[in-house]
């Protein structure tokens, strides 16, 4: 398979320099110009197809992102940047420094892939298995299938294609773009540190340090729309368990115990009056409480000492998550007291932040994306869904907008959702992507970062 990259022709040039000497909003870049950039954002494509292809059948599981890793490295390599590995494990970095001075804007994609079984049926679907690395111990070591199912294959060549389209006129380039490839946002394996978390720990906005960061996310939506918040974009996210501890007996004598099998299933109910009945739903929306996993027993004649509950919460705001967390721990102790039992709450490491979008920016740059697109702009209130971009966002501006890729001939409310071993990416969403993320990179720097 051939990964090398065509070097973009002159037209790309000139709309590079007319972008660059024009410091008010993009907006009023002609459709002639657009177009330009269109055609040559086209020449790219069927390679950056290709290479997600390759990417989507070699799916690797966080923090073990080797071959994912050495190919984008090599890619970077080409285009002339300078490229750091190894950073947070299996990160990279490249630096495309541009011929003349201006701020440092970073551009950020994810690396690893989920531990599901595809599904999907494509010619390029993956056949891997790798042992399980997740954050339970009872599953580490296991083999599972693994699949590129929330789409960082397609933010891989997005991103690489972005670097191509600046790259080739890096002469002309008022400031410097910081590409970060990022192991393990899903979640770092057991025992193990990761993520965006690891990779700021060891520099990654530093020397140069970024004084904005962009990035994107693809989902369900129709192909090649776009869609932004101006203030919260994801979730906080945080798993916990909950041990619920009795006295075991015979199942045919419950008395002669304490059974944590109903006070699991009160505690269930109680904490769902949190988010209904507990919380000002005026003030902020509901936080999110689900359970996931439940565990107890190994027979079905003894009641058990023991019931384990896993599950996960999400949480817009610092103050709610405090508040939710706390309600939590109060509710299953109190409800376990009832009957003489007791319960602890545990919230396992690896949260993620809220992750918000800077108002300023986004207001700013709107009208690059909906350039981009050619449809209008989704504005949104954000998802409950969480990303460790937000360890970015709570450190330097950021912009993160989503991409829509469902296929033509599916209707984008009923697609197969990030996650799922049936989740699909249309190839054809992948330019308009490259052009957004090259719009606005460029508009940043031509407005040296709004200063």
């Amino acid at each position: 398979m051939n990964h090398s990259f065509a070097r973009l022709g002159i037209s790309a040039g000139l709309l590079f320099s007319s972008l660059l000497h024009n410091t008010v909003s993009a907006a009023v870049v002609d459709a002639e110009r657009l177009q330009t950039l269109d055609r040559d954002i086209r020449q790219a494509t069927p390679q950056l197809i290709e290479l997600r292809h390759d990417i989507h059948q070699h799916p690797e599981l966080g923090n073990r992102e080797v071959r994912t890793a050495k190919l984008v490295a090599a890619r970077l390599r080409e285009l002339g940047l300078e490229v750091q590995t190894d950073i947070g494990h299996t990160g990279v970095v490249g630096l495309l420094r541009g011929g003349k001075p201006g701020p440092v804007v970073a551009i950020r994609s994810e690396l690893d892939a989920l531990p599901v079984t595809e599904q999907t049926g494509l010619p390029y679907a993956s056949t891997v298995t790798q042992a399980y690395s997740g954050n339970d111990f009872s599953q580490a070591g296991k083999q599972v299938g693994v699949m590129h199912a929330c789409g960082h294959d397609a933010h891989i060549a997005i991103v690489l294609g972005v670097a191509q389209v600046l790259a080739a006129h890096k002469d002309s380039l008022p400031g410097t773009i910081k590409f970060i490839f990022q192991p393990a946002e899903e979640g770092v394996p057991v025992g193990e540190t990761g993520g965006a978390r690891l990779m700021i720990e060891q520099g990654v906005l530093a020397n140069p340090a970024p004084q904005a960061i962009f990035g994107l996310h693809v989902g369900p939506g129709v192909s090649g729309t776009l869609s932004v918040s101006r203030q919260r974009t994801t979730a906080a996210s945080d798993n916990f368990v909950a041990t619920i501890t009795g006295e075991q007996t015979h199942g045919a004598f419950p008395w002669a115990g304490i059974d944590p099998f109903p006070l699991a299933a009160q505690i269930i109910l109680g904490w769902q009056t949190i988010p209904s009945r507990q919380v000002n739903l005026v003030a902020l929306p509901a936080p999110v409480i689900s359970i996931g996993k439940i565990d107890a027993g190994v027979r079905s004649n003894i009641i058990p000492a023991e019931v384990r509950m896993e599950g996960t919460l999400r949480t817009l705001t610092d103050a709610q998550r405090d508040d939710v967390i706390s309600r939590l721990q109060r509710t299953a102790s109190k409800i376990a007291e009832s009957a003489g039992a007791s319960a602890k709450v545990e919230i396992l490491p690896g949260s993620y932040p809220a992750g918000y979008n800077n108002t300023d920016l986004v207001d700013k740059l709107l009208p690059q994306l909906e350039a981009s697109s050619g449809k209008p702009v989704t504005l949104g209130s954000g998802v409950y869904a969480a990303d460790d971009f937000a360890e970015y966002s709570r450190r330097i501006p950021a912009l993160f907008f989503g991409l829509g890729v469902t296929p033509d001939g599916i209707d984008p409310a009923k697609a197969w959702p990030n996650h799922s071993p049936k989740f699909l990416v249309d190839d054809q969403a992948l330019p308009v992507g490259v052009r957004a993320l090259s719009r606005v990179t460029l508009t940043y720097l031509a407005n040296n970062g709004y200063k």
